[in-house]
């Protein structure tokens, strides 16, 4: 049910409409070629799809119609400009009540659907990024939605504590790709924000598969890895949820290799899942690598030479850490076609 301050929005609009072409019809018919019509008459169309609901555009539509006919047999030939047009002008009238429809299905009118995903999106963007980390700690990130579009299914979230001794990170793949997982993402977001150092590390992956569980959507799974660290002492715990495992490298042996054994079930299909914890040291010059599925999956090679590869070119990287997140995603075999993201976090 509409608002009273909607509806006498939507009046007024249609109201004015009305006016206009009424107003601009009744001029052509007294001075003939006076006027643009058609290029006077397709604004009106756009504005009518977007600021009226699909019922008044309709009516406008047809009194728009009406008058369109009613100057073409009256008016003479320079009055028939009117009629050259009718075909483009129900083509637009057509997809401008599709537009008109979807914004219903929405409840906005005119630009406010669009600047309200701007600002859902912006959002999604600052919760990901990074805080400051004490002197001698690094991170880095690199979130790359399939095909460049600007919602992903991949998000990552980041908190430190106030004292700034416990740095905790989750890197979150939901089902689907680009803008189709974009909008369960942005909802995930601010689900997972509230319980991301809200919760003890080892409650965090219980508490978030038994809020996917809740929201009963159809193919509304997610994988997830969860990453808690301790900027004093270097401990970290990390647990997984359906995700491909963490990957390490320690500065002794100059090696990078993946933290086996540490996934569960994906988030939003077992009811009552227990996730298993991995906890580790991290050294100076270690570090942690989380990822995405994208950036190893390729229908054209097994997974393992996805992994291969990416822990080859993290191991090419003999200048530090410093771009590896964003040279991997570049290095992924899946290109453009998947959405990829890379989190590292070192100790320098």
């Amino acid at each position: 049910m509409l608002g009273p301050v909607r509806r006498h929005l939507t009046l007024a609009w249609l109201v004015g409409l009305v006016a206009l072409v009424t107003a601009i019809g009744l001029f052509q018919l007294a001075s003939p070629g006076r006027l643009p019509v058609v290029s006077l008459i397709s604004p009106l169309i756009v504005l009518a799809g977007l600021f009226l609901r699909p019922l008044p555009a309709v009516l406008f539509y047809c009194y728009l119609l009406g008058w369109t006919i009613f100057t073409s047999v009256v008016g003479d030939a320079s009055v028939r400009v009117w009629g050259w047009g009718l075909g483009a002008q129900l083509v637009v009238m057509g997809f401008m009540l599709w537009v008109s429809a979807s914004r219903d299905r929405l409840g906005v009118t005119g630009v406010a659907g669009e600047q309200m995903f701007v600002d859902l999106r912006d959002r999604l963007r600052a919760g990901g990024e990074l805080p400051p980390l004490p002197p001698g700690w690094y991170a880095e990130a690199a979130l790359n939605s399939a095909y460049g579009n600007s919602f992903s299914g991949d998000f990552m979230l980041a908190t430190l504590s106030r004292d700034g001794k416990h740095l905790e990170i989750v890197l979150v793949d939901v089902s689907g790709k680009g803008t189709a997982a974009g909008t369960r993402a942005l909802l995930l977001s601010g689900a997972f924000g509230g319980l991301l150092g809200s919760v003890r590390p080892e409650e965090f992956l219980v508490a978030a598969n038994k809020y996917l569980l809740r929201q009963e959507w159809d193919e509304g799974f997610a994988t997830c890895v969860h990453l808690a660290v301790d900027l004093v002492t270097g401990e970290f715990d990390l647990g997984c949820a359906g995700h491909p495992p963490a990957a390490q490298y320690l500065a002794g042996s100059g090696r990078w290799s993946l933290l086996e054994g540490t996934s569960g079930p994906l988030l939003g299909v077992v009811e009552a899942a227990t996730f298993q914890r991995f906890k580790g040291q991290l050294g100076h010059r270690d570090a942690v690598l989380l990822y995405t599925d994208g950036v190893i999956e390729n229908r054209a090679h097994d997974l393992a030479d996805g992994v291969d590869r990416m822990l080859g070119v993290a191991a090419s990287k003999a200048g530090g850490f410093r771009g590896l997140p964003a040279e991997i995603c570049r290095a992924a075999r899946s290109g453009d076609g998947d959405d990829r993201a890379v989190v590292l976090v070192a100790w320098d």
